[in-house]
């Protein structure tokens, strides 16, 4: 599957834009280029917030074009970079116009949330190879970045653990599960920081217990999701999206090690698993070096010092964010876009303190509710339903921000 224009950089070299470089996926992109310097040159880096890293990876890596959302920041940061010969861009069209740079052929997306979302279609637009590590892009407009890329030729690789498990697993192509004899999908679950908490002790619930993921490293919004596992629903529509699978095909279940990262059972009863270590820079080496193996930098997986591996069935009664994702799966249209706007407001009110964590879902809910399933088939029809979902949302937390006041 590799194409012509894979590796025209400079000397051959891959040439990245890295969105979110500041970030856990940012980091770990970065350690694994690090490897590999005569594959990968290193284009463009991008921050929201953490200016101070932005500047010290830019002195590292000198890339050509280095992106800070505010203007003040972006001003101070070129200044400091003068010597450096690195442009530094902002205001709302930066990311956009640095994923086109003729210069980058590969676009890891690693910003949390709908904040990607144009950039990511401005990547597929131009016919990029795209390494999804965010999932919101593909849950809000998955379909139509699908028919996006067909007509660009842009190459959609999983970054995600679980996703990037399910293509390893997949025949070659990712060709139609049917044809290739695929009955089911099963994306694993960690079960998260309350895997085994009582209901009733939801209510009290601190961001700072929400935040503490027992396997893996993530930002806060991320560990939010996992812990009321709405981080998995969000994963079973973005395997539908990416691999056109119907929301029947994909189920969840809990394996506490996270070691096996996903499964695909085929109708001969054969079960495909891909098994690792929990640490991201093992799928990013993947979707980086596709169609090729390249170092990780990842510890060798000891089975016999594991010594077990177990599963069971997640909870829907404790975590009905699950079911929630799963029914905006079937009902398509602008379901999931409302769904993961609700979400991201609710999860934000709840590391704000201004919403109890047990009402997360509540919120979704009542925003799901609420909002009419329609068509959305254009990105201007999804950023709208988008905005009317927050704007319900925000409705929807201070409605039950009135109802009490809960310790966290």
């Amino acid at each position: 599957m590799r194409r012509e224009t894979d590796h025209p950089g400079h000397e051959g070299r891959a040439g990245l834009a890295v969105l979110g470089a500041t970030g856990s996926i940012g980091v770990s992109t970065l350690k694994v280029v690090a490897l590999h310097p005569d594959r990968f040159e290193v284009v463009a880096l991008s921050a929201y917030q953490r200016i101070d890293e932005l500047r010290a990876l830019c002195r590292t890596w000198r890339p050509a074009i280095a992106v800070a959302h505010a203007p003040e920041a972006a001003a101070a940061l070129a200044q400091s970079l003068v010597s450096e010969g690195t442009e530094v861009w902002s205001g709302p069209e930066a990311l956009e116009r640095a994923v086109c740079d003729p210069r980058v052929t590969t676009v890891v997306c690693g910003i949390v949330g709908a904040a990607g979302l144009k950039s990511a279609w401005a990547a597929v637009a131009a016919g990029k190879r795209v390494l999804f590590a965010n999932k919101e892009p593909l849950v809000m407009s998955g379909h139509l970045l699908l028919a996006l890329a067909r007509k660009s030729g842009a190459e959609l690789l999983p970054l995600d653990s679980e996703h990037n498990a399910v293509f390893q697993c997949l025949p070659a192509g990712r060709p139609d599960l049917v044809r290739s004899g695929v009955r089911r999908i099963l994306l694993t679950c960690s079960g998260g920081p309350f895997r085994n908490t009582p209901a009733s002790e939801f209510a009290r619930v601190t961001p700072e217990q929400a935040c503490a993921h027992p396997r893996w490293s993530m930002g806060r919004k991320i560990s939010v999701d996992s812990a009321t596992l709405m981080n998995k629903g969000l994963e079973l529509i973005e395997a539908c999206r990416l691999f056109e699978a119907r929301p029947e095909q994909v189920d969840i279940v809990i394996h506490p090690q996270s070691v096996i990262h996903s499964l695909v059972e085929y109708i001969d009863g054969s079960v495909l698993a891909q098994l690792g270590n929990p640490d991201m820079r093992t799928p990013i080496a993947h979707a980086l070096g596709f169609p090729d193996r390249i170092e990780a930098g990842v510890a060798r997986l000891d089975l016999a010092a594991i010594g077990r591996l177990d599963f069971e069935e997640p909870d829907e009664a404790r975590f009905p964010c699950l079911g929630l994702a799963r029914a905006a799966a079937i009902a398509g249209g602008s379901a999931p876009t409302v769904l993961n706007a609700a979400n991201e407001v609710a999860v934000e009110a709840f590391l704000a303190r201004t919403l109890p964590f047990a009402a997360i879902p509540t919120v979704i809910e009542s925003v799901l509710a609420m909002r009419p399933v329609v068509a959305v088939e254009s990105l201007e029809a999804i950023l709208e339903e988008d905005g009317r979902a927050r704007e319900a949302a925000r409705v929807a937390v201070i409605a039950q921000g009135a109802k009490g006041v809960w310790a966290c």
